[in-house]
């Protein structure tokens, strides 16, 4: 089951190889921008640029070194000969840790725009069937005023979109690198070779850092990504209440042969979109570690290390995935209109009070009193399960004639402005 919906893209981004095969990209570039500078010979590059790394020799190493920057570097130097001896010219580890880093998340980044704009197609491709389907509001979880099943996912169309630009301004944030050395001086090594090696690896420079790039970039992708796992979470509540038996106007797919319990052969449960509620929750925590990993002493400790090597995979993973499911979800949803129409008139006639009462104040009555005659019939009609336009039209108060009472009671009053909304959208 967790294969189905599972991106093997993310995985990668995350996987050792690709995380040290970034640190050697890193490296690479740095001794090119040294060489362009005069400091390394031109002639050592192309050797350099064959340098490799064998993952289980530096395993080997990190048992003895248990660092694992002087493990790979050893890693690497064995692969190289005299050239190895350019390889880290000026730098600290974070340097390369870092500017890597940034790589990584930048590619990380890419695959989630890529299933938010995904998530975003068939929400846009469902809210058009269903744009005049209608169906119940609800406040409080309670009847309040018809609208459409379109309409709702119209207003999920608009959320997603500015999670897109959210990410896209988070993404910019992390895709920078820092080779200034130690303290973030250029002591070691000057701008220009960071200059050089930012632009070789597509980054841009962070213009000033101290031993680490500064972690409040790197919060705001996590925070960023805490938001759209919260609306995916909104959006799948939603789903979930919906799909209770007593409503049931959808359902998240169900295929065949796909059980709901072990002991009741009936159940149909919306446990895809109770796996996004859950995710969720790891995600936010995650991005209160991202926010308290900020505040570190003076230029650098890291104590952020060990919670980043968790929280950023992690929180992409975890993202990525309920990405999928949901536009799984979204995709293949079953509506139910015929239910829909159902609820909507199991109160009898209640959720048009609004406009009656609207209609006794352009008669003359005062709000209060308008209010007062409406809610009295109102409360008779859920105590006594009666028809609330019969009830009206019994009550000599109301200053309304069968006509006009017959006028307010129609549902396509609600409806007269979802075009024009589906217009400011751009959901054509």
């Amino acid at each position: 089951m967790i294969e189905r919906y599972s991106r093997p893209e993310m995985k990668r981004v995350w996987s050792d190889k690709n995380k040290f095969d970034k640190w050697l990209q890193v490296e690479i570039a740095v001794c090119e921008s040294w060489a362009e500078l005069g400091v390394v010979p031109m002639e050592a590059i192309p050797k350099i640029r064959k340098a490799g790394l064998h993952l289980d020799r530096m395993d080997e190493i990190l048992k003895v070194t248990r660092h694992d920057m002087t493990a790979f570097l050893k890693a690497v130097a064995e692969t190289l000969g005299e050239e190895s001896r350019f390889i880290h010219l000026g730098l600290t580890s974070s340097d390369v840790i870092d500017t890597a880093l940034g790589l990584q998340l930048v590619e990380a980044t890419s695959i989630l725009e890529k299933g938010l704009e995904g998530l975003r197609a068939v929400i846009h491709e469902q809210a058009l069937r269903y744009k005049d389907t209608i169906m119940m509001g609800r406040t409080h979880g309670v009847h309040a005023e018809p609208t459409t099943f379109g309409l709702k996912l119209a207003l999920w169309y608009e959320e997603v979109r500015r999670h897109e630009a959210r990410l896209a301004e988070a993404r910019r944030g992390v895709a920078v690198g820092k080779i200034s050395g130690a303290v973030g001086s250029h002591a070691t090594v000057p701008l220009q070779v960071e200059e050089i090696a930012c632009a070789r690896l597509g980054i841009d420079v962070d213009r000033i850092s101290s031993q680490i790039i500064q972690r409040d970039r790197h919060a705001q992708l996590v925070t960023t990504m805490a938001l759209i796992a919260s609306s995916l979470e909104k959006f799948a509540t939603d789903i979930r209440g919906l799909q209770r038996t007593e409503i049931l106007e959808v359902e998240e797919p169900f295929e065949d042969g796909q059980t709901g319990s072990s002991a009741m052969p009936h159940k149909r449960n919306p446990e895809l979109c109770e796996r996004v509620c859950g995710l969720a929750r790891l995600i936010r925590g995650y991005a209160l570690t991202s926010m308290e990993n900020i505040a570190l002493w003076h230029e650098r400790d890291i104590s952020h290390s060990s919670t980043e090597r968790i929280i950023l995979p992690d929180s992409c993973l975890a993202l990525d995935y309920s990405l999928s499911i949901f536009t799984y979800v979204i995709k293949g949803l079953q509506v139910y209109p015929e239910n829909m129409r159902r609820n909507v008139e199991i109160t009898r006639g209640l959720i048009f009070s609004q406009r009656v009462l609207t209609a006794l104040i352009e008669k003359g009555l005062s709000r209060q009193e308008a209010y007062r005659i409406v809610q009295r019939n109102a409360m008779k009609a859920w105590k006594e399960r009666g028809d609330f336009l019969h009830l009206l039209e019994a009550d000599s108060a109301v200053t309304l004639s069968k006509d006009e009472l017959d006028g307010i009671f129609e549902y396509g009053f609600y409806l007269k402005n979802i075009d024009a909304i589906f217009e400011r959208l751009e959901l054509g």
